[in-house]
């Protein structure tokens, strides 16, 4: 069925913006296979004091795959906490739905924190917790740039008589374990990821003029990084407190 004017308008005030609102209630105003790609950390477990929010978890799930285009990416970055002496599994539960729904395991990777939150007392039974993993999901075929940044040891390697035989790179593609400087990057939220973290998935899975959507926009990394790296970004986020200070970044 056609759009109609006010909708096909509503599309297009909603891209490079931040919607003070439920994802569901921003995803509901797109068409399908509407974004490129979504970089989110959602709340999970008792983790987060969130303002007292909540979501549900398989409806928005359900909505990302209809609105990710064909061959989009889904980077979903999560953790699980520790309830009754016992690890949720929330991170493994949502990823199991996300393939049940179709979409494909494209990669587990890892968000390793150099300083952890909570680091653990000596009287602890457990190894202190210093990573979430960052799932990636494939909806389709992966037709991206992977980052290759990894000295090769075998770079200008020569075969027997001397002379270069398919000469093997300078660099290679990194491995999934990825880590980095936790900061709060001067913006008060409970949980934000690292800049880098957003660039080098943004950089990795798109490329300019792509639509990147975050339906928990938070202090609006996703967002910021996005619009510096010459993306169109959309994000939702219900907290009023939090969306002043992502308007506030991104005027920055």
């Amino acid at each position: 069925m056609p759009r109609s004017a006010a909708s096909r308008q509503r599309l297009v005030l909603m891209i490079d913006s931040i919607r003070n609102e439920d994802c569901l209630a921003t995803m509901a105003d797109m068409p399908d296979k509407y974004v490129d790609m979504v970089l989110t950390s959602p709340p999970y477990d008792n983790l987060r004091a969130y303002n007292g929010y909540s979501f549900d978890f398989e409806a928005v799930a359900r909505e990302l795959f209809r609105v990710t285009k064909d061959n989009g990416i889904v980077v979903w970055v999560v953790g699980d906490s520790t309830i009754n002496g016992s690890e949720t599994g929330t991170s493994f539960r949502q990823a199991l739905y996300f393939k049940e729904i179709g979409f494909k395991l494209h990669d587990t990777m890892i968000y390793e924190k150099n300083s952890p939150a909570y680091p653990a007392s000596k009287n602890s039974n457990r190894y202190t917790q210093i990573f979430e993993y960052m799932f990636v999901f494939a909806k389709g075929t992966v037709y991206k740039q992977l980052i290759c940044d990894k000295p090769n040891k075998w770079a200008g390697h020569k075969d027997f008589s001397g002379k270069l035989k398919n000469p093997v790179p300078d660099f290679s593609p990194r491995n999934n374990i990825w880590k980095y400087t936790t900061s709060f990057n001067g913006w008060k939220h409970p949980a934000p990821f690292p800049e880098a973290l957003a660039q080098d998935h943004i950089l990795s899975w798109s490329v300019e003029g792509d639509i990147i959507y975050d339906p928990f926009a938070g202090s609006g990394t996703t967002a910021a990084v996005s619009k510096k790296l010459k993306r169109k970004y959309i994000g939702s986020e219900i907290s009023g407190e939090y969306c002043a200070i992502i308007q506030e970044r991104l005027l920055q």
